[in-house]
């Protein structure tokens, strides 16, 4: 019975990609000016629904959806592009001798884009407390200036960041 669910969303995923897989393509290559690229996050926006599992039979404006998850992949694909690019400038300023491998460069590349994700998810003036005091080494009572708070509350946003931190360790 399960099996039949399954066969079932593949189903629909396989009529979504017949119907739509060209006009999405079309999307993302107007986007990104990469053909290539524009295959690579069409198909990926495919492998998203097959993930989803149940529920694909409620969509009723199919290009809409697809225009979501599409835009979604698009974004994450720009900001990992800007994170690279600030890595890679990074790079360029140090001696040959002492540049990472590709091996290394795709490893820092990835953790830093985990990084920059568990950044997304904290609050704002948290985010930009944990980053002046991690990033700027700035005191506390600086950062309270900063950001037009308390000392007392800085604490409590270093504290929330911290324990996010540890939350996301205790998950790997």
């Amino acid at each position: 019975m399960a099996t039949e669910g399954v066969v079932r969303q593949h189903q629909l995923v396989h009529r979504l990609y017949v119907d739509h897989q060209g006009w999405l393509n079309g999307w993302f290559r107007r986007q990104l000016g990469c053909t290539q690229k524009a295959a690579d996050l069409a198909q990926d926006t495919f492998v998203r629904l097959l993930a989803k599992g149940n529920g694909l039979d409620a969509i009723h404006e199919p290009r809409a959806y697809l225009h979501t998850i599409a835009r979604g992949l698009l974004i994450n694909h720009w900001r990992r592009k800007q994170i690279e690019q600030a890595y890679l400038d990074v790079i360029a300023l140090q001696p040959e001798a002492v540049a990472p491998s590709p091996e290394e460069q795709a490893l820092v590349i990835e953790t830093l884009m985990q990084v920059d994700a568990m950044l997304a998810r904290l609050p704002a003036k948290v985010r930009q407390a944990f980053l002046l005091s991690q990033l700027h080494g700035m005191t506390y009572a600086t950062i309270a200036i900063e950001l037009g708070v308390s000392e007392r509350m800085i604490k409590k946003y270093m504290a929330q960041a911290m324990l996010h931190c540890l939350t996301l360790l205790e998950d790997e």
